[in-house]
């Protein structure tokens, strides 16, 4: 296994065990922090999230698509700093609309079924993240890139 590809497991591991990221929007400058419950595809061109359209995060995302999302495996304990593996997904935020939103919808919803009712609701927007890097910490300062051709 080549160092990409082992780069690429690690990801694929690690999403598969976490839930929730930390999604990084800004406006005017201003950086902003939220909770999302993500869900990513395997071949790791693109994570989906679920908002209301009256979030921040939402206006933040129509104003400028550019997002970064934290994803780690802390369990906020001192071994954190040797064990964690940290990935920050770099990427352009679109909304998923049309044809193609169930089916991504479906696939989310497997992940996080306790949602289903919330997802569904007219006044939420699918988002879509681009993937176009990733970088990758283990061992509190060890890191690693993958960047995605799309």
């Amino acid at each position: 296994m080549d160092k990409t590809q082992t780069i690429h497991k690690r990801i694929s591991e690690l999403f598969d065990s976490q839930s929730l990221g930390v999604l990084a929007t800004h406006r005017s400058g201003q950086p902003y922090a939220s909770l999302v419950a993500f869900y990513a595809t395997k071949d790791l061109k693109h994570l989906f999230f679920v908002t209301p359209k009256t979030t921040r995060k939402f206006s933040n995302l129509k104003a400028d698509a550019r997002v970064a999302i934290l994803i780690n495996s802390s369990t906020n304990q001192s071994v954190d700093f040797h064990r964690a593996i940290s990935v920050t997904v770099v990427g352009h935020a679109s909304e998923v609309v049309g044809p193609e939103r169930q089916p991504i919808l479906e696939q989310y919803l497997k992940k996080h079924p306790h949602l289903e009712d919330f997802v569904q609701s007219p006044s939420c927007a699918l988002i879509r993240v681009s993937a176009k890097s990733y970088f990758m910490v283990q061992n509190f300062q060890n890191v690693m890139e993958l960047h995605i051709n799309q």
